[in-house]
């Protein structure tokens, strides 16, 4: 697959005023800082005092006036701002409008910086399949900053952030016929070349050498081989002494395997169950072309889960990378299988974090829906509320599941360590807990699977794929950096 990122320009100069100008508000009754006629304010002004977004056509340029609530906490309010961002992504579709303009008064250029984002954002269509339609499909071109408040620094981070979720939501669209595991380790081959990455791939001889008996059952019913990718990013002023690790699920497609899901509202969106894969190579992708000083790496196991004859069978016995035998008593639990071999290789690296994200469980989904991810570990409370402040800046927001010793009792087995399913009660929390035991070493765990695909638009998080996790583990990183 050819990594595409995104076209958009962001500039901070630009030599001609666009035809579309934005202004960003925080008070529905002063306007000043807009430069309008005596007609233009009174209707300004009547449209805002019930509208967050007015439009002004003056025929020779397009005005567009976006309220946001600055008195709001700090994150609600820049989450708004992303939501107004979006919906003049919208507008300009329909107007087919290509550059904007976006005006800084002075006020809350984080204000303005979040408008572009959820503009660019919104902008996303996945169109690589279209046949019909307009030869030419509209899509965003150029954002231009107005304004000195806003650094070239900001900017060009902006951009990487906004490549970094194009990319993961390009893999995660992608259907299962064009992407298999090998196709999604050649893509991050590409990534790497385009950023700088060091890039390793593992093919089935050396997964059978390093004994990943998790992966290699999950792909036992698939007619392509499975493939351990390792990405590395280790600059030479890394400010970390020992690597944090990224781990993603890189399940390209889920059947279910022989515990086959039901197709409708679930295996139709399997394609998507790589997503904490792409999310973490777009991670790596975005610190290296960033030259963020940390040493990273990521770790992505990857396969599709078919029923074909040679597939591995509820009661099976998988003896694990760690040595560790599990039971196997539905076939459908497989991204803990493929994850725990990951965890258990990243002991090798001795780090000082590792965080899995994977879309692992529809008890996550069931539990918080498509608002918010579920998460867990076993790092001090300092570190996970690190991440969640980060959640709550970019508004991908985690919710803390407990680890109670309790819930290891569901998932023992009678004839080996461990069972790879619990109870349908606290499925998220017993899959979690699982995974911990693959673990010796600070890490938490991201069940994302409400939030990482959806079947409708949630404003600037477009149908399909969204990237969730890029952004968030994004800020983390940059202020854990900051903070070093």
């Amino acid at each position: 697959m050819k990594i595409a990122g995104t076209e958009i320009k962001f500039n901070s100069t630009i030599e001609k005023a666009s035809f579309a100008k934005a202004f960003l508000v925080h008070d529905r009754k002063s306007v000043e800082a807009i430069s309008l006629n005596s007609l233009e304010e009174t209707y300004l002004l009547k449209q805002l005092a019930d509208n967050n977004l007015v439009l002004i056509n003056r025929y020779n340029e397009l005005i567009l006036v976006a309220f946001c609530d600055n008195s709001k906490v700090r994150s609600a309010f820049l989450e708004e701002c992303r939501k107004r961002g979006n919906e003049i992504s919208a507008i300009m579709k329909v107007e087919k409008i290509e550059q904007i303009d976006l005006i800084n008064s002075g006020k809350e250029p984080h204000g303005t910086v979040a408008l572009a984002e959820g503009l660019a954002l919104g902008s996303y269509r996945f169109k690589k399949y279209r046949s019909s339609g307009p030869k030419t499909p509209w899509s965003l071109k150029q954002i231009n900053f107005v304004g000195t408040e806003i650094t070239q620094d900001q900017i060009d981070q902006l951009a990487v952030v906004i490549e970094a979720v194009f990319i993961t939501r390009d893999l995660v669209n992608e259907p299962a016929s064009h992407l298999n595991a090998v196709e999604m380790a050649h893509s991050f081959e590409a990534m790497g070349e385009l950023a700088g990455l060091d890039t390793d791939i593992f093919d089935k001889d050396k997964i059978t050498e390093l004994k990943m008996g998790g992966l290699l059952a999950v792909n036992q019913g698939s007619i392509d081989p499975p493939v351990f990718s390792v990405l590395t990013w280790n600059p030479a002023d890394a400010k970390n002494k020992k690597p944090i690790i990224l781990v993603g699920k890189g399940v390209v497609y889920d059947t279910g395997g022989l515990s086959l899901k039901p197709t409708k509202d679930s295996m139709d969106y399997m394609k998507c169950d790589m997503a904490g894969g792409a999310v973490v190579a777009a991670v790596l992708y975005f610190a290296a072309k960033c030259k963020l000083p940390l040493h990273l790496i990521a770790l992505i196991p990857s396969t599709d889960n078919r029923p074909d004859g040679n597939a591995y069978a509820p009661g099976d016995v998988i003896v694990m990378h760690s040595g560790k035998t599990v039971e196997v008593l539905n076939t459908d639990a497989e991204g803990r299988l493929i994850l725990a071999d990951a965890l258990s290789y990243a002991k090798g690296y001795n780090p000082e974090l590792v965080i899995d994200l994977a879309t692992l469980t529809g008890s996550a989904a069931m539990a918080i829906g498509h608002q918010g991810i579920v998460g867990m570990g076993n790092v001090e409370e300092t570190t996970f509320a690190a991440l969640k402040r980060s959640g709550e800046n970019v508004y991908e927001r985690i919710v803390e599941f407990p680890l109670w010793e309790e819930y290891g009792e569901l998932i023992k087995s009678d004839i080996a360590d461990l069972k790879n399913i619990g109870s349908r009660e606290a499925g998220a929390i017993t899959a979690g807990k699982f995974l911990e035991n693959f673990v010796d070493y600070p890490w938490i765990h991201l069940d994302i699977a409400g939030p990482a695909f959806l079947n409708k638009p949630d404003h600037y998080r477009t149908k399909g794929g969204t990237a969730t996790g890029v952004r968030l583990l994004i800020d983390f990183l940059t202020n854990l950096y900051i903070e070093v």
